[in-house]
Parts: C-alpha cells; sequence; structure tokens
C-alpha cells in the first residue's frame, strides 16, 4: 500500500469523530508517517511503538491493528519513501526526451523523497534488525533504484545526452550524494527540500553533459 509522502504532517485522525471514507487507510498513513518522523529524530532503537502511539494519542494495541511490528513499521516507512523514485522512473519510460532530461527528473524526486521525513528510513533501513526477509527486500527494491538509474545512464550514451562515463560508478556517485542528504537535512534548514534537490541535480547535470570537442 502506497503512502501520500507529501502528507507530511497529517494530524492524528483519531482526534476527530467524524467517520470518513476510507477511514483505516487514513489511519494507517498517520502511523507511518509517525513513524518516520520519530525514527528521523530519535533513530530506530531509541523509538518504541509507545512514542508513536502517544504522538497519535493511541494506545499501543491500537497500533497493531495497523502493523505487526516496530520492525514491519520501519520496512513500510521505506517503502513509503521509495514509492516516488519508482513513479519517477514509470513516468520516464513515459515520456519523449533524451535520457539524460529524464535522468534529471528521477533524481529531482529522489532528492526530495530523502529530503522528506522518510529519509533516514531510506537510507538506514538495511543497518537495523530487520528479518532476512525483510532485509533481503529492502535489498532488492534499492538495486531496482540502482539498475533503474544505470539504464538511464546507458540511453544517454547511446543518444548523446550524456558524456562517456562508468553507468555502475557514475550510479554510485549520484545515489551516494543524494542519500547522503538525510544524514544532514531537517526541517529547521534555511533550503527547502525543493531548493535542495534542484542545487544537487544542477551540479550533477553539469557533470554529465557531453563535452564539446
Amino acid at each position: 500500500m502506497s503512502v501520500n509522502p507529501t502528507a507530511s504532517h497529517i494530524p492524528s485522525p483519531w482526534r476527530s469523530r467524524r467517520k470518513a471514507r476510507g477511514d483505516r487507510k487514513l489511519k494507517r498513513e498517520a502511523v507511518i508517517h509517525a513513524a518516520a518522523r520519530a525514527f528521523n529524530a530519535r533513530g530506530f532503537h531509541n523509538t518504541s511503538l509507545d512514542d508513536i502511539a502517544a504522538t497519535l494519542e493511541v494506545t499501543k494495541p491500537t497500533l497493531y491493528y495497523y502493523v505487526e511490528s516496530k520492525e514491519q513499521l520501519l520496512f513500510e516507512c521505506f517503502c513509503a519513501g521509495l514509492e516516488p523514485i519508482h513513479a519517477a522512473f514509470r513516468d520516464a519510460r513515459e515520456r519523449e526526451q533524451s535520457a539524460r532530461e529524464r535522468l534529471r527528473a528521477v533524481l529531482l524526486r529522489y532528492a526530495l523523497a530523502i529530503a522528506s521525513e522518510f529519509g533516514w528510513c531510506m537510507v538506514r533501513a538495511e543497518d537495523q534488525d530487520l528479518s532476512d526477509a525483510m532485509r533481503a527486500h529492502v535489498k532488492a527494491l534499492k538495486s531496482e533504484i540502482d539498475q533503474g538509474i544505470r539504464r538511464l545512464l546507458r540511453e544517454g550514451i547511446e543518444d548523446g545526452s550524456i558524456g562517456p562515463c562508468d553507468p555502475k560508478m557514475t550510479a554510485f556517485a549520484l545515489a551516494g550524494a543524494l542519500n547522503w542528504i538525510a544524514h544532514w537535512y531537517r526541517d529547521n534548514q534555511p533550503q527547502s527540500p525543493a531548493q535542495i534537490a534542484d542545487a544537487f541535480v544542477a551540479l550533477f547535470e553539469n557533470g554529465l553533459r557531453p563535452r564539446a570537442d
């Protein structure tokens, strides 16, 4: 189930007595967003389900109606953060643009996702105490992103919109630089996520442009 990444500060839906359509989905999204903010602020091990429940003004047993464990909650946060990037790749396949332009669109949305409340979960989930199955799934999803970037780099080299480079190493460099945003970006930064995304991608674009003879 996908989560709306732009709804970064959803108020607790349990505060409203009115029954809304899609109520369970709304509450599940609120749980995932609250967890992402808590993990981002305090880390995974220093955050308890009681902490997340208190933020939402519910009891811990209420959370078990939406997730099975704290580990699953971290995994759901990871998936929610990645969904905009997967959507960017899907959109890129539909665009009749050069590969560099399509890659630029993907990287912008990648940067925005990393600068969102899900950023910490996206880059640190694999290092936490996940089950072997969840960790394998995390690795597989990360690999899809990596392979998607490599594919656009190869297409860019072929259509002449990207200068000669090693797609594997370049993809590692791009993802590594973007992932590092999660280690230092916080909501109180003077730059917005969109400004940071634009700045990072502008640097990448200059490096990827074909060199004039």
